[in-house]
């Protein structure tokens, strides 16, 4: 087979309709191979002609799509150095566009033999590697254009595409637990009818299933383990992994589009899923150690680790912050994805030792025309010195906001001294965000994520349960801000399972009525639990997956969910583009937000001290400010939140009527089924049972 010259650009292999050009970067290597492979797994190695700035390309005609292929890279092999080059190791494309098959971590994966570290490994890798793929890259798109929903109007839900599908008994069996299965109408019905604008997939790039998991029986089901940020995960793909799961992504992309809903990908830049100096050579190590991955100054055997994996990826090199930003574009421009969520963010700020705001990733996002343009979420935490860093990101990102997550399960969970803190984060948390110029939205608020309990599970366990995972009990968080409401575990106790319903719903009204930018974890709506296991990572089983039929005893926490998402949807005071001031409205004598006592009377410092557990919180609006014009105001009606999050009921007085006449009762925790705007209150008090929020509303 003769190969021309092809072009080093672009990086990974091109299909143009007559062949396939292939580039690949590598600054140490002295030679490439590029291995083809038929369908019975024969290899035909084939010398990359040219190289021109460090990328060596080829190109071949009458290749085409489906295509599988690696590559050997010759050159030094001096681990104290840096190198690892062993071209008996068949590497994946860090560019590919599609995997083909997984691996069985055999052997001749590893650059050494076992039980001799120093050794050198000469066994050929390529019958047990992953195989990447020549893709099509031609799709109809059917003119799908970009959503750019507003943040202020977003509500996102986190999911993972198996566990949202496996059990869904209106999804054929066949496409269950794949792209396909998001993108069914049962499941785009239920993101509609609860209102949801963006769908947060947990890591959909190619991963690998660790090896002391799969030795367990276990699996990496999350997915945070990444080999190739380019592919989509082909354990998704309900009809073939030679192409098809690029195609069946994007027909998931498209149809959740059509129904007005965003795609954010939870991305993993930090590291991949080579491990540390004793992990398989899989890609990027063979390819050019250096410049992939960060290594410890002084002996660069080992690998830098603020990710807690074994590895980071060396953001300090040209060619990975290259790596990074191409895999964004990509995503945004041939995938059409909305938004990114950044796993420990803070790791890809570390071009020295501290996290830098300065840093080149935060410049290159920055000016980049097409990512700078798409939702960007920092996970603001790492495991290094200094790594968590709520607060801290440049003006252009949101968060995730742990401080949110932690204040409001002390809050109703009864915890002293909590309530000065969660007005603050109620408010959107300004003292994070306000003096760098950002808007509320730049907290994404969230109370219940992949990582940790499930809603229901927070309200019935004090303690994690997490023996199913093989490690006596001791991974996952151990302080986990949870009240069990008095029994550990499932109770037929109706007394305490009411309470536990009230607590949801409770955590459900504060989130979605919160200034910034609610996140729901996926299933909380249900009721899924996870039988109080706060680290399913490995779990890829029905104890992760979400119950469909289970979900239908929760139908009532569904509807209330919902409501709470179109009360959102339908006042923009919940949703201010803008920090509340503490000062009275243009033209009007009170102010746009006010807290009360139950007395009525306004809260004094002492108020906020000690174990108070109870207030009013008053949001005026008679004149909203909106977007950057300040001449621009938004009238809408103002609402008066009871919250009462004491052990006994507590009875409010209603503020004067200069806050507003003619109050209707709009939602309660306590009886999701009274309240719904039409009811009116009577009289000058009102009482609020215990551990419970009602919501009451004035028209103008």
């Amino acid at each position: 087979m003769h190969i021309w010259p092809g072009s080093p650009y672009p990086l990974g292999s091109a299909f143009d309709g007559g062949g396939t050009n292939f580039a690949i970067f590598s600054e140490v290597a002295e030679r490439i191979e590029l291995c083809l492979f038929d369908d019975d797994g024969t290899e035909s190695r084939l010398c990359l002609p040219e190289r021109n700035g460090l990328v060596w390309h080829g190109y071949l005609p009458r290749v085409w799509p489906g295509q599988r292929y690696g590559y050997r890279v010759h050159g030094p092999y001096e681990p104290a150095a840096g190198p690892r080059c062993n071209p008996a190791k068949l590497l994946l494309d860090p560019y590919a566009k599609a995997v083909d098959g997984r691996i069985d971590w055999d052997e001749s994966l590893f650059a050494y033999r076992f039980g001799d570290p120093e050794s050198y490994n000469d066994a050929d890798s390529a019958a047990h590697a992953m195989k990447s793929v020549v893709i099509n890259p031609f799709f109809d798109w059917q003119n799908d254009q970009p959503l750019r929903i507003p943040y202020n109007e977003t509500v996102i839900y986190e999911a993972h595409v198996k566990g949202m599908t496996m059990r869904h008994p209106d999804i054929p069996e066949d496409v269950r637990g794949s792209y396909a299965g998001i993108a069914h109408p049962a499941m785009i019905q239920h993101f509609r009818d609860l209102g949801v604008t963006a769908v947060e997939l947990m890591p959909v790039h190619q991963f690998v299933h660790d090896s002391t998991l799969e030795e367990k029986g276990l699996s990496n089901y999350w997915g945070y383990n990444t080999i190739g940020f380019f592919a989509p995960h082909n354990g998704y793909a309900s009809f073939g992994t030679r192409g098809e799961q690029v195609y069946e992504f994007k027909s998931m992309v498209r149809a959740l589009h059509k129904a007005g809903i965003e795609v954010i990908l939870d991305v993993v830049y930090n590291h991949t899923a080579e491990g540390n100096h004793m992990g398989p050579t899989l890609s990027f190590r063979g390819v050019d150690n250096k410049a992939y991955y960060r290594l410890v100054e002084g002996d660069e055997k080992f690998y830098y680790d603020t990710t807690g994996t074994g590895n980071s990826l060396n953001v300090r090199h040209h060619e990975s912050l290259r790596l990074i930003m191409d895999s964004l574009r990509y995503w945004v421009t041939e995938m059409h994805v909305d938004g990114f969520r950044f796993d420990l963010a803070s790791s890809l700020a570390r071009e020295f030792h501290e996290v830098d705001r300065l840093a080149a990733f935060f410049d290159l996002v920055n000016q980049d025309p097409v990512v700078s343009q798409v939702k960007l979420i920092a996970e603001p935490w790492d495991v290094g010195e200094g790594g968590y860093q709520v607060g801290g990101f440049p003006p252009l990102w949101t968060e995730w906001n742990g401080k949110y997550r932690d204040t409001v399960r002390d809050f109703w969970r009864g915890e002293p001294g909590s309530l000065g803190e969660f007005a603050a984060r109620f408010t959107g948390s300004s003292d994070l965000y306000e003096t760098d110029n950002r808007r509320p939205i730049a907290s994404i608020n969230f109370v219940t994520a992949h990582d940790g309990f499930t809603l229901r599970d927070l309200v019935s366990y004090n303690e994690k349960h997490n023996e199913a995972n093989g490690e006596d009990n001791n991974d996952g968080e151990s302080h986990n801000r949870s009240w069990n409401c008095g029994v550990e575990g499932e109770t037929d106790d109706p007394g305490v399972r009411e309470l536990r319903a009230r607590q949801t719903r409770n955590i459900l009204a504060t989130l979605l009525l919160s200034q910034g930018v609610p996140m729901i974890a996926h299933g909380d709506e249900l009721g899924r639990t996870q039988q109080g296991n706060n680290n399913v990572y490995c779990q890829d089983n029905e104890l992760s997956w979400v119950d469909w039929d289970a979900a239908a005893e929760h139908r009532t926490l569904t509807a209330f969910t919902a409501r709470l998402a179109r009360l959102r949807a339908e006042h923009p005071i919940f949703r201010r583009q803008r920090f509340f001031e503490g000062r009275p409205l243009r033209g009007e004598g009170i102010d746009d937000i006010a807290w009360l006592r139950p007395d009525g009377r306004p809260m004094t410092d002492q108020d906020w001290g000690g174990n108070h557990q109870t207030l009013a919180i008053y949001l005026n609006g008679r004149g909203i400010p909106d977007r950057d014009d300040l001449g621009m105001l938004v009238v809408d009606d103002s609402f008066l939140l009871l919250v009462n999050a004491h052990h006994e009921s507590q009875a409010f007085t209603l503020p004067d009527a200069s806050y507003g006449k003619g109050w209707r009762r709009t939602l309660d925790t306590a009886d999701p089924a009274a309240a719904d705007g039409t009811e009116p209150v009577d009289g000058t008090t009102v009482d609020v049972p215990a551990r419970s929020m009602l919501v009451l509303q004035s028209g103008h």
